[in-house]
């Protein structure tokens, strides 16, 4: 069997609202580049990637696949992860692999997670993710913890998630400490609370605010300040476990990280990590090292979904409730629609490989509307409402 062709296509989904975050806000749409690997027995792999448009970015290896057997992953690795003076671009190979083990999968007629050793659960559990939204599909902005509260009890009845995080950085730092109080009041003990302020913070905010929460007990305090420094420093003075997506979110970081103890919590990203094989490396050495690994969220859509769930479901270490941008979009580009949630979790899928189709008429829909709106990473994640702000590190 041999890769014969490629196809890039890049797409954007509506949202059911404005997303802000400590760089700006997303701007009622999220984006993904949607890859299909061709092989010589008529066999298509999907993979996906974000980051903005990279079709540019996919189309340059295409010479480097073709020809290539799809089961050779550990050759196609050292081909595509690191194409230039050893510079790896860990997103792009991720979609790749994702795309060649969706082929391996068919060929074998087994899921994806059988690749990766077997599932060990049937059903992953999500978050409900909780953002300061800009025009919520009453029209209204969030401006106060209690509309965030009032959101996370909704994303529980409707969704029946068991657990939270809030995307900080945003509002003033003891508004935010005061969303998670409210929901630890609404929804008791049992409810899982996180808080993520992407490093934003100063190390003696971070302390303030970590201080005032461990009264009421998070699963997790991710990225609190900047850096391995930021999080180490952090970590010594507060009583709350010390979560990371960006420091390290590569391997060249993990063995800092570990040494100067700066997390308790590593977040698994398939495109950080390499691809859902790199993932499960990392998850190996945080065994080793007695860490903790939870699931992070990229803003995907179905077809990297199907790939997170099919990883995270072979990770018995992996006990804590996966992020997900998911519940915040209007649609899917897979046949059959948006993922459902049942009691807070989404199954895995049991068809062969990811066990996910493209739906053509969706992709030409959301193709379509890409075009329309653009690529907003060109635009820095620009805020409506403020053109002029830009986003200090450690500022607050």
């Amino acid at each position: 069997m041999k890769i014969i062709d490629l196809r890039a296509r890049t797409v954007a989904i509506p949202m059911t609202s404005q997303l802000r975050h400590n760089t700006g806000v997303h701007p009622g749409y999220l984006m993904r580049t949607i890859l299909e690997l061709f092989t010589d027995e008529g066999v298509v792999g999907l993979g996906e990637v974000g980051g903005g448009d990279q079709r540019a970015a996919l189309e340059k290896l295409k010479p480097r696949l073709i020809g290539m057997d799809p089961f050779q992953l550990e050759l196609i690795k050292l081909k595509t992860l690191r194409a230039i003076y050893y510079l790896a671009n860990a997103r792009i190979y991720a979609a790749i692999e994702m795309a060649c083990l969706d082929i391996q999968g068919k060929i074998l007629g087994r899921p994806l997670s059988d690749l990766l050793g077997g599932r060990v659960r049937d059903a992953v559990p999500m978050i409900g993710y909780l953002f300061w939204r800009y025009d919520r599909p009453d029209g209204k902005d969030d401006t106060c913890a209690e509309d965030l509260a009032a959101h996370c009890r909704e994303l529980h009845d409707t969704l029946g998630v068991q657990a939270m995080k809030l995307k900080a950085g945003v509002m003033a730092p003891e508004e935010e400490a005061r969303v998670l109080e409210l929901v630890r009041k609404d929804l008791g003990d049992g409810f899982g609370l996180r808080i993520d302020p992407n490093g934003t913070w100063s190390v003696a905010t971070a302390v303030r605010i970590g201080r005032r929460l461990e009264a009421i007990a998070p699963e997790y305090f991710e990225d609190p300040a900047w850096g391995l420094e930021g999080n180490a420093a952090v970590r010594k003075q507060i009583r709350i476990p010390i979560a990371t997506n960006m420091y390290p979110a590569r391997f060249d970081d993990l063995g800092p990280a570990i040494r100067m103890e700066a997390v308790d919590i590593v977040l698994t990203d398939i495109h950080y990590w390499e691809g859902p094989r790199g993932v499960k490396d990392l998850c190996a050495v945080c065994q080793t090292f007695n860490l903790g690994v939870a699931m992070h969220s990229g803003a995907e859509f179905g077809v990297e979904l199907a790939a997170m769930i099919h990883t995270a479901s072979t990770i018995p270490r992996m006990t804590f409730s996966g992020d997900a941008h998911y519940h915040h979009l209007t649609d899917d580009i897979i046949i059959g629609g948006p993922m459902r949630y049942q009691d807070g979790a989404i199954r895995v899928p049991t068809g062969p490989g990811l066990g996910v189709q493209l739906d053509e008429e969706k992709m030409e829909k959301y193709g379509r509307y890409y075009q329309e709106k653009g690529d907003y990473y060109a635009r820095f994640h620009q805020d409506p409402r403020r053109p002029e702000w830009f986003p200090i590190v450690g500022g607050t």
